[in-house]
């Protein structure tokens, strides 16, 4: 056998070795349920059956549970991150790599099609109809920082998703407030590590709400008198390229805590905060607000007013709900991604005359997650 037939062989026994190597880990570690980093729940191994087989299903499953449970796969995310940089790219893993040190998710225009952005809007027009409910629709960070992108960086212009969901439920019930955010837009009003917006940003939001509303609560909330719980997030879109960055705040006002609130969590667990300070111990730190996220919050304030507010959310409303506390005596938050009766039966026992309803989810979540039965 000549040498490069040696070398070849070489190589290809190396190779072989190497993903025998993986493989007998890969079967003898065992698999793992969470993902702190990522902040979600991976995927499982797949129950092996014909039918599933037939259909492909099973081996759709099967590449999932492969790629989540794959052995040191936070070191090959890091890996690939540092690779991609190397050859000077400004997308990785679908976040860009920002000016100022911000990480932006991105978000194409091919990837909205006509036909979800008129269903969704079918669903947001049958809650106006019946519950006179406001609607607030949040530009994600791409559309609002938009000299933070890299150059020619392409993304999805929401304004067309807010000029179309403004003529769908009406000047009444559309609350604009990207013009909000865009007038702030040099502010901290999103992270740099993290698809959300910060408590800043949502206290524009807040102050759009509360101009188009007419709520006429004294409510002083003092944007320089902000309070700090952690200066060391790393939040959704670093879990995407897993380097070294500069981590983020996260604060709060402390207003919101002038009076004492009793919240219960999917009617069985109760606490007398808005907070939750134990998961600053860990990576999920937005878990702070609303203590994550749950199918169903009864908040009780404290203020004797005699309002109601039922709020339909995503993530983005958890920082944002506190701050509506002194205008109502309860709220009621449902995040329809763990809710799965039908909505009318919830809400139309605290339906009433003194009952506010709210829809509050960004833009992108609201295509990808806004879904109920009537």
């Amino acid at each position: 056998m000549d040498d490069d037939k040696q070398d070849a062989w070489l190589a290809v026994g190396f190779l072989c070795a190497i993903m025998l190597l993986f493989l007998i880990v890969d079967l003898v570690q065992e698999d793992r349920l969470f993902s702190e980093n990522e902040n979600r729940v991976l995927a499982k191994r797949p129950a092996l059956s014909w039918e599933a087989l037939a259909s492909g299903k099973f081996m759709e499953q099967y590449e999932d549970y492969v790629s989540d449970q794959f052995v040191g796969r936070d070191n090959w995310i890091e890996l690939k991150t540092r690779s991609e940089l190397f050859l000077r790219k400004k997308e990785i893993n679908g976040v860009y790599l920002g000016k100022d040190r911000y990480l932006i998710e991105q978000h194409l225009p091919e990837d909205v099609d006509a036909k979800t952005v008129a269903s969704k809007l079918r669903l947001l027009q049958g809650l106006v109809v019946k519950y006179g409910a406001k609607v607030m629709l949040v530009p994600t960070a791409d559309n609002v920082l938009t000299d933070k992108l890299p150059a020619y960086a392409p993304f999805y212009d929401q304004d067309e998703l807010l000029g179309q969901a403004r003529s769908a439920v009406g000047e009444e019930a559309y609350i604009d407030v990207a013009s909000a955010l865009r007038e702030h837009a040099q502010e901290e009003i999103y992270y740099r590590t993290d698809h959300h917006w910060t408590s800043l940003g949502a206290y524009y939001g807040y102050q759009a709400w509360l101009g188009h509303t007419g709520k006429l609560t004294n409510v002083k909330y003092d944007t320089q008198g902000m309070e700090t719980v952690t200066q060391d997030f790393l939040g959704t879109l670093h879990s995407k390229i897993n380097l070294p960055v500069a981590a983020d705040e996260i604060r709060f006002f402390p207003e919101t805590l002038d009076r004492p609130v009793k919240v219960t969590y999917d009617y069985n667990t109760e606490t007398s905060s808005l907070y939750e300070d134990s998961y600053l111990e860990g990576k999920n730190k937005y878990g702070f607000f609303l203590d994550d996220n749950h199918g169903f919050v009864e908040v009780e304030t404290g203020y004797q007013n005699g309002r109601e507010l039922f709020v339909l959310k995503d993530s983005y409303a958890n920082c944002f709900i506190p701050l509506l506390t002194p205008h109502y005596e309860r709220i009621y938050v449902v995040d329809l991604r763990y809710y799965n009766g039908r909505l009318s039966q919830l809400m139309d026992p605290y339906m009433g005359a003194s009952t506010d309803v709210l829809v509050l989810y960004n833009c992108i979540h609201f295509l990808e997650d806004f879904q109920y039965y009537g």
